[in-house]
């Protein structure tokens, strides 16, 4: 991975500026999160943060394309969500948890930005109002996204019901 800091960019702002996390920022607000964010590289098969490693950073996608895997303890990973550009992932750093509950691999040359809940929580004391902002489009994106990976669990849950159920037929014929 690359960290590349580049904060007061005018390219960093359009770009995160085109995101849902910050769409509709003001410029002013902008200028209070950006000092806190660093730009990130993945190469393909990258793997960003593993299942169970402390959670510190929140990332937000530009380009590329990143897995999160989650590793059943009595089975193989699963691929729980896709995250596209401007998707969120690290949930569990902004969620206050000790340590991430899935791991996240880049499946395409990708860029993040990255933001630590720490930094998040100084922003909030600090900027109330853009803090606010940002928790609640933080919120939208990552209650989004556990309606995709709902539904995505749901459709794996319902082909294992479908294949167990076609096995015991096939071994009553």
């Amino acid at each position: 991975m690359e960290v590349i800091d580049y904060h007061k960019d005018n390219m960093l702002r359009n770009e995160l500026s085109q995101t849902p996390v910050f769409a509709s920022m003001s410029r002013e607000q902008l200028d209070q999160v950006l000092p806190l964010m660093e730009m990130c590289q993945f190469a393909v098969d990258h793997v960003i943060f593993e299942q169970g490693q402390k959670a510190e950073y929140l990332y937000v996608l530009l380009k590329g394309e990143v897995v999160i895997r989650y590793k059943p303890y009595d089975g193989p990973p699963l691929v729980i969500a896709r995250i596209k550009p401007g998707g969120v992932f690290g949930w569990s750093s902004a969620l206050g948890r000790e340590t991430y509950t899935s791991a996240a691999v880049a499946t395409l040359e990708s860029i993040a930005y990255r933001i630590s809940a720490r930094q998040v929580a100084w922003l909030c004391e600090l900027f109330p109002r853009t803090g606010v902002i940002l928790l609640q489009r933080l919120a939208n994106v990552i209650s989004q996204g556990l309606a995709d990976t709902q539904s995505q669990v749901f459709e794996m849950l319902s082909q294992g019901i479908f294949m167990r159920s076609q096995n015991r037929n096939g071994k009553k014929d």
